[in-house]
């Protein structure tokens, strides 16, 4: 018994060339550039972020510990809850929309005809541009004095808009220009799910007499939960994020109409100095994030198909 065991053993060993054990560590050294990106540029700046919402710090002078008093004062904090309000408006303008006209983009365009290729690389367009470089387009377009808009406006004989200067518009502008960066790219993937949605449903339905919007309802959006719950979850991460279009279009004006959370952050930590405060805010968008994230898994991934076959 022992020696067979040895001579298997003995095999084994013989078996574990070079060749054998390169073979087998080759998966590792292809994820090992990922993993060490992802080590360096998010779970060490996540626990730094951690540690810093602890401590007291102006970057000029050392930081002092105050343990859990910056979350604290969040609490106290009627511009932080402003802010908060503030993003959350700004997603239930954003995400409704975009999503409902990338579906419909998706709908229009998965049909075989001539230019639905152009029409398609068209409607991503957007998406490849640079934030920056879009808000100050339509920052000129939104211009109340020289704007296209308002061109517009007055050539049909309407009353000019005030746009980014009025309280009650700016937000709703900037919200526009999201939506029009990225439905476009939504679209692809809502197009993507259609065309693995298995088309002898769709005949089985017209042989029972099904209508377009009873085969919508029924076959194409159950089928495409999958697709809906990414982008969703993805666009309202981003939409919580929303940062650079803000900074270059408003700026958190008129007043505090588009001061969105992560300005807010933004001001705290790099123009008050407020570093541990605005490392606190930070973890607390993340939680917020993180719960409604949890919530759309909870309503939207429930009773979700993911084999069409």
């Amino acid at each position: 018994m022992g020696t067979e065991v040895g001579a298997t053993l003995s095999r084994n060993l013989e078996k574990r060339t070079p060749y054998s054990i390169s073979r087998q560590l080759a998966p590792y050294a292809f994820i090992f550039p990922s993993f060490v990106g992802v080590l360096a540029f998010l779970l060490v700046p996540a626990v730094a972020v951690l540690v810093i919402s602890l401590f007291s710090w102006n970057m000029l002078s050392p930081p002092r510990f105050v343990g859990l008093r910056n979350y604290l004062d969040i609490l106290k904090d009627p511009i932080a809850l402003h802010s908060m309000l503030t993003t959350v408006y700004y997603v239930v303008l954003n995400i409704p929309a975009q999503t409902v006209l990338a579906i419909l983009l998706a709908l229009m365009l998965n049909r075989r005809l001539p230019g639905t290729g152009v029409l398609r690389a068209l409607f991503v367009l957007p998406w490849l541009a640079m934030p920056v470089a879009i808000s100050v387009v339509w920052n000129l377009i939104f211009d109340p004095t020289n704007g296209v808009l308002n061109n517009l406006l007055v050539a049909l004989g309407l009353r000019p808009q005030q746009w980014l200067s009025s309280p009650a518009e700016a937000l709703p502008c900037v919200a526009s220009v999201n939506i029009w960066q990225w439905t476009g790219y939504n679209m692809l993937f809502f197009l993507a799910g259609l065309q693995s949605i298995p088309s002898h449903l769709y005949e089985a339905a017209n042989i029972d007499g099904a209508g377009r919007f009873r085969k919508f309802f029924s076959i194409t959006l159950p089928l495409l939960r999958p697709t809906l719950l990414f982008v969703l979850i993805t666009s309202v991460i981003g939409s919580f994020q929303v940062f650079d279009t803000v900074y270059v279009m408003t700026q958190g004006g008129p007043g505090t109409a588009t001061n969105v959370y992560n300005y807010y952050i933004f001001q705290q930590g790099f123009q008050f100095f407020h570093m541990g405060y605005a490392a606190a805010l930070s973890v607390i968008l993340f939680l917020v994030i993180l719960l409604v994230t949890l919530i759309q898994f909870r309503f939207v991934g429930r009773g979700t198909t993911y084999d069409m076959s």
